[in-house]
């Protein structure tokens, strides 16, 4: 058995004597959660979690999804996945969506479907029998917690697998995950130093950039670099453009979503003066990950092969 770090630790379940059965007790951020019985009728928000609710195969489980296409994040694999399933809201959901659709589970996140002091919470839905299981990555918005690592993602899975009833499929899925990742890493070329990475996200004025806590930091170190905001104490955070500057990134990873393509993107900062001397903006390195593999869920492993690639070019 692969032992989990402690960084993981915090987001696992506490009883593993009764991890087969029920009821089952997982740490969801700074709450227990105890679940009776495996959800019925669950609801996930954004493509991501909503993949990783597919990795487990609980589309029977399912009554629907929920923002997606305001984003303009669903891609042909996800599309294929939840043919049979409604998208309820094509942003976040509003609490009568949920009520709606008789849901008695929403797996979300903090700014991924939920916002702090917001109408749709754990607390706000649990007065109606809706439990929620919050996305660890989205748990520095109403905790302290270490930075992000790909434990992160592991986490929720096996959470999600002890939530439904599918330990055992969770275990072997993330081990799988692990020894696929294990293997790649120790083939790759050494680097002389970790690559400077800044990761582009959206906007002009400011860029919309991944701070130390958001999972590209974690994908970025398993492929050989550095976030350049590493130091930034947030997640997914709105910046300046002078530290991206003065920190001089050798690649910039852009994130493909919503209505500016990653192309779009890539010639705004070919063509900003302000840019000329930037490495990567000299060298042309950039790499584009789908918003599906910049985000906690089961593609983050093709995201760190990509980086790894684009970092030994």
């Amino acid at each position: 058995m692969i032992r989990l770090p402690a960084a993981a630790a915090f987001a696992l379940l506490a009883t593993p004597a009764l991890a087969s059965g029920f009821p089952v007790t997982v740490q969801s951020c700074d709450r227990e959660v105890t679940f009776e019985a495996a959800p019925q009728r669950a609801v996930s928000n954004d493509v991501n979690l909503t993949e990783m609710m597919l990795a487990l195969g609980l589309t029977d489980r399912m009554v629907g999804y929920t923002g997606v296409s305001d984003w303009k994040t669903l891609d042909e694999r996800l599309r294929a996945g939840v043919a049979e399933l409604p998208e309820l809201s094509p942003d976040y959901p509003t609490k009568e969506v949920l009520l709606g659709a008789d849901a008695d589970f929403y797996f979300a996140g903090w700014n991924y479907g939920m916002r702090v002091g917001g109408e749709v919470t754990p607390d706000s839905l649990g007065e109606f029998g809706i439990q929620v299981y919050e996305l660890t990555e989205s748990c520095i918005h109403v905790m302290a917690r270490p930075k992000s690592t790909i434990e992160d993602m592991y986490a929720d899975l096996l959470n999600l697998g002890r939530i439904f009833g599918k330990q055992e499929e969770a275990v072997a899925l993330v081990e799988a995950y692990r020894a696929e990742l294990a293997d790649f890493t120790a083939g790759l070329p050494t680097l002389e130093a970790p690559v400077r990475v800044f990761v582009y996200d959206s906007g002009e004025d400011k860029p919309f950039t991944a701070g130390r806590y958001a999972i590209p930091t974690a994908l970025i170190e398993a492929a050989g670099g550095t976030n350049i905001m590493d130091d930034v104490d947030s997640s997914w955070v709105e910046i300046g453009w002078e530290p991206v500057i003065e920190r001089n990134p050798e690649v910039i990873v852009i994130v493909n979503y919503g209505s500016v393509t990653a192309e779009q993107k890539i010639g705004f900062m070919k063509s900003n003066p302000a840019f000329k001397d930037i490495p990567a903006v000299v060298d042309d390195r950039f790499v584009v990950l789908e918003y599906v593999e910049a985000t906690p869920g089961p593609r983050n492993i093709e995201a760190i092969k990509r980086l790894a690639a684009a970092f030994r070019k």
